[in-house]
């Protein structure tokens, strides 16, 4: 039996109609319909509630419908010997392409200050700026980083990667490790983090490294929100060393109300949606896998728990 959850019921109905269709020699169910935990073999959820996990003695895995995967890392009712798969794209990294070109090209274009001259009444127009002047650092080379470093390089950006690990990607100067990261943040115009959240990433862009940005940098974090400090962000903000912030993620989500950044003039907000998850593209890689551990071979996606991705 699979179980299928997420927070939304008419999702769970959506994606158990398309898994049904996909898969009609397996059993899905969702929690209405589960009277016995012992029958799970397999889960496929966003969210899961506390407690979920218990009771399933039989688990053989568990599908995220995401690629973060740091929430049921932390999970105490989930036995860490059960194989966890993330979604290696499900639709999400054209998804991303698209949030940062939009970041990456109004921070080349002005338009974060032409809205504010907009909110003061001022008609002042800037010097054109060409992309092959604009230095983009991306943190972050994995399925959908590599993708979003790719993209800028294409669109004539001048591209520098970092990652933890070292990665090569033709055409685009790649780095790793501390110094690397020093060197990309001393190079950066614009910062894109697409990073996953792991120990070793989690506060990584504190204020003395995002102090390393150049006057007048941009900051787009699209990976997870306690990567960032905030407050660091702020404060860099008002001294004018940072230009921009476009901030999709968040320690904690929502962001309060009364979190200052809300109103702040030079910060874009949008609420976890830089790359949602296409519901038919992760039925079609889920199901690809779900067949690879029926015929006996390894699926893809496996997260290595010591690396939290």
């Amino acid at each position: 039996m699979i179980l299928i959850h997420t927070p939304a019921p008419r999702e769970v109905a959506a994606y158990l109609d398309l898994f049904r269709t996909a898969l009609p020699q397996h059993v899905f169910t969702d929690l209405e319909g589960l009277s016995r935990p012992e029958d799970v073999e397999y889960v496929i959820t966003w969210g899961p509630p506390p407690g979920l996990f218990v009771g399933m003695s039989q688990l053989k895995g568990v599908f995220n419908l995401g690629a973060g995967v740091d929430r049921l890392l932390q999970r105490d009712d989930l036995a860490a010997e059960v194989p966890i798969y993330r979604l290696l794209d499900g639709g999400m990294a054209q998804q991303m392409v698209e949030y940062v070109r939009y970041g990456v090209l109004g921070y080349q274009r002005h338009m974060d200050i032409y809205r504010r001259q907009q909110t003061a009444g001022v008609w002042k127009m800037l010097p054109p700026r060409l992309p092959a002047t604009v230095r983009v650092g991306v943190l972050g080379l994995g399925e959908i980083g590599g993708q979003v470093a790719r993209a800028l390089a294409a669109d004539g950006y001048r591209v520098q990667g970092w990652s933890r690990s070292a990665h090569t990607l033709p055409g685009i100067l790649c780095h790793h490790g501390p110094t690397g990261l020093d060197t990309v943040l001393n190079e950066s115009d614009v910062l894109v983090c697409v990073l996953p959240s792991t120990p070793q990433t989690r506060g990584l862009l504190d204020a003395t490294r995002l102090a390393r940005l150049p006057p007048g940098a941009m900051v787009i974090n699209a990976g997870r929100g306690d990567l960032l400090d905030l407050d660091a962000v702020q404060g860099l903000l008002e001294s004018g060393q940072l230009r921009a912030a476009q901030l999709d993620v968040f320690p904690e989500e929502p962001l309060p109300p009364a979190h200052p950044l809300w109103r702040h003039p030079a910060v874009t907000i949008t609420p976890h949606v830089a790359a949602i998850t296409l519901r038919q593209e992760a039925v079609e890689q889920i199901s690809a896998n779900l067949r690879r551990l029926a015929e006996g071979s390894e699926p893809l996606g496996k997260v290595t728990r010591t690396q939290g991705y």
